[in-house]
């Protein structure tokens, strides 16, 4: 086996120590160098200087947790740092320890054995924290939510059961309503705005209960809860757009791919970012975002299709844009329901994903290029005698006889 880099590292990175091994090629063999360090700033840079003392080029590691970061930040600057999936690098059972593991990542690495991890510019990464903390942030509203609807329930208010939204202006109203006190629940009912006051009657049923102090208080405590969050999430969100507005192009044509809102545009900004030469091809792209199925096949036989785990941000993103194009009159609703009756809805959701990440792929590697709708008739369209035998077999097994005769075509219309 031929050896490409002949002055490598290995580092096995903990959250307070790193074990680092140095392997370099000499004319009278390989010459192994071990040596400790901690993850503190002087300690890297100590790791820094003694890497550039022993001349080496090429530094590999495992991407563990977060502590991997710390010595990306301060090696990449002048050394090639590989960041490699755990998952590559298993070692031969009963040799275990940090030193073992360090020599192992630079044997591997020598003899170009180790496949490295896409890490983004710092831009992108600092965006990627921005639309991630926006969506635990966002889970974290959608919790609190669901948390005042119990305590709605476990004081017998049914106000869930008439409103559609508990954060609505007319149900807000009365919620505050209740905490201050109020027991006229036709007061409180005649607090609904719009529509919802043809359900008066309703509302003023669903408002009786059985309240407690305690009930206030947590209904105060969620309310407030409920509004930082939305001063958080406001405040994340206009942080995203300033590092989002030299992108505000690009935002705009991906917006245009049904099921695409600019949330999810901005997600796929920051997950994949506005260059996509790193990924070959869009099927590079897909599998890379685990919206490809497993490939494990012996003796010719498919043992399963189960898709990788893993990319836990752009992947939900891009089936939440499956899922709202299931309601729309376009290609991918079409898509949807043609793959749902056969293989459920789940299974369609993910494959409609990973068709809008290959729309997604060619817009981002085409600045020219913009997105068609093909249509909802296009799978009909495509193979019209297909369909048409499907519908002659519908209705001949409901016992009619079926005569097609074609449709004139229309007339051209007057000048």
């Amino acid at each position: 086996m031929d050896l490409l880099f002949t002055h490598c590292a290995g580092l096995d990175v903990h959250k307070k120590t790193i074990v680092a091994c140095v392997l370099l090629s000499r004319p009278e063999g390989m010459q192994r160098s071990i040596k400790h360090f901690a993850t503190t700033m002087a300690g890297l840079e100590t790791l820094d200087a003694w890497l550039a003392g022993l001349a080496v080029t090429h530094v590999a590691m495992e991407s563990t947790g977060v502590y991997w970061k710390p010595v990306f930040n301060v090696l990449s600057s002048h050394l090639e740092v590989w960041i490699v999936n755990a998952r590559d690098m298993k070692q031969v059972p009963g040799r275990k320890t940090d030193v073992c593991d360090a020599e192992w990542i630079c044997k591997l690495m020598s003899f170009g054995l180790l496949k490295r991890s896409y890490i983004p510019v710092v831009e992108q990464r600092d965006l990627r924290d921005l639309t991630r903390y926006r969506r635990r942030l966002v889970e974290e509203r959608t919790s609190a939510s669901n948390r005042l609807e119990k305590i709605l329930e476990d004081s017998n208010i049914k106000l869930s059961a008439v409103v559609s939204k508990l954060q609505g202006v007319s149900a807000r109203a009365m919620i505050e309503a209740l905490i201050a006190g109020e027991t006229d629940t036709a007061k409180i009912a005649d607090l609904a705005k719009a529509s919802l006051r043809s359900k008066i009657p309703e509302l003023e049923a669903a408002l009786v209960g059985q309240i407690r102090e305690h009930h206030r208080f947590m209904w105060r405590e969620l309310l407030y809860h409920w509004d930082e969050l939305n001063v958080r999430i406001a405040a994340i969100n206009e942080r995203i757009a300033e590092h989002t507005a030299p992108h505000e192009q690009l935002i705009q044509r991906l917006s245009t791919i049904p099921g695409i809102s600019r949330w999810t545009a901005e997600v796929i900004l920051a997950e994949i970012g506005p260059d996509v030469t790193h990924f070959a091809t869009a099927h590079h792209l897909a599998s890379w975002a685990c919206l490809c199925p497993g490939n494990n096949i012996s003796a010719k036989k498919r043992r399963t299709g189960k898709m990788r785990r893993g990319q836990n941000w752009l992947r939900p993103a891009l089936v939440e844009a499956a899922w709202a194009t299931s309601h729309t009159k376009t290609y991918f609703g079409s898509q949807f329901h043609r793959l749902r009756a056969r293989r459920g809805d789940k299974r369609a959701a993910v494959a409609v994903a990973h068709s809008i990440l290959i729309v997604v792929y060619h817009l981002l590697a085409n600045p020219e290029a913009v997105y068609t709708e093909l249509g909802a008739d296009y799978f009909t369209k495509r193979n019209a005698e297909q369909e048409q035998r499907r519908a002659i077999r519908k209705l001949e097994t409901l016992g009619y006889t079926v005569n097609l005769t074609p449709v004139p075509a229309a007339s051209a219309a007057p000048g």
